[in-house]
């Protein structure tokens, strides 16, 4: 077991080392799913992201999903474990073991040659790595393994309509302050923001008629204090009578809601649909200051894991 801090001293000076910047694990109550999102080398590395998105679900059977933009890669793993059959340039690197136990999740990575260097020293200087088991140290055209543990984080997705009127605000940047603001102030890590077209022949909206999810990792036991954080800081930025707002801590997105934000992507959906719905799939649903809000409020979640469909007119 070596800590970040030894990682560093021992390895930080060689040439061809590149540290991730951060690693987040992000659970459920179920204890079976996790999503993992990694910024890789420096926060900059788009190619080593693209390259480990492209590989990994393929050679790992845990990874449902991976899901990469820029630097940014999200991959939602099933807890388990599994023997990677690797192959050089066919399937580099992939997870053989991913684990939440407490408040701890551990992941266990292997690659060859450079993606071994990768999963084992470059992880292992991640800013918020709790430690790091070596199995085997890679480089050259040898295996590196090793299990990463990390803090345990709570997933809540916040999503909110109608924060503007016709002359001012704008929901997009609002939640975005929000989520800028719950880091700032030690609340949350504030992962991502994803913005929702709605149907835009529908006849109360504003200009644009989107709606707005922002990803947070949670310290776990948190949730309560930080969903009242974010519900007040909401409400002091809102300009409009109807704002709504939702809060989503699953792993997994059932296809009811995906079903529902299509929906509200291509017709009018009304007030009843939306609370039904968010009823049905274990949506929080909260009405800040008036309730058309809700409509567009739980059409947020279905795609917050799929921006660039979530962003189209029609889908």
């Amino acid at each position: 077991m070596m800590r970040r801090e030894d990682i560093v001293s021992q390895c930080g000076d060689l040439p061809y080392m590149t540290p991730f910047d951060k690693i987040f694990a992000l659970v459920d109550d179920t204890g079976n799913a996790i999503e993992l999102h990694e910024y890789h080398a420096r926060g900059m590395c788009d190619g080593g992201a693209a390259w480990d998105c492209y590989h990994f679900p393929r050679t790992s059977r845990l990874i449902r999903a991976g899901i990469n933009q820029g630097a940014h890669n999200t991959f939602i793993l099933s807890t388990g474990k599994e023997k990677l059959d690797l192959i050089p340039g066919i399937c580099g690197a992939g997870i053989e073991q991913a684990v939440i136990s407490g408040d701890t999740v551990s992941i266990t990575y292997a690659g060859l040659a450079g993606a071994g260097v990768s999963v084992t020293m470059g992880r292992g200087m991640a800013s918020n790595i709790s430690g790091v088991e070596i199995h085997s140290m890679g480089g050259g055209a040898k295996l590196g393994r090793a299990t990463m543990h990390l803090p345990a984080y709570r997933k809540l997705v916040f999503g909110v309509d109608d924060t503007d009127i016709p002359g001012e605000g704008a929901t997009w940047s609002i939640m975005n302050e929000i989520g800028y603001k719950a880091e700032q102030d030690g609340m949350a890590h504030y992962i991502d923001h994803t913005i929702t077209q709605l149907y835009p022949h529908a006849p109360k909206k504003t200009t644009n008629c989107v709606t707005v999810a922002i990803n947070l990792a949670c310290p776990l036991g948190q949730e309560k204090q930080l969903k009242q954080y974010l519900l007040d800081n909401l409400a002091e930025r809102t300009y409009s009578d109807d704002a709504s707002a939702v809060f989503w801590e699953k792993v997994k997105i059932p296809d009811e809601l995906r079903r529902y934000t299509q929906n509200a992507k291509n017709r009018i959906v009304d007030l009843t649909e939306a609370e039904d719905t968010a009823k049905e799939n274990g949506v929080e649903l909260v009405e800040v200051t008036g309730p058309m809000g809700k409509i567009g409020a739980v059409a947020s979640i279905g795609l917050h894991r799929d921006r660039e469909r979530a962003v189209m007119p029609y889908y």
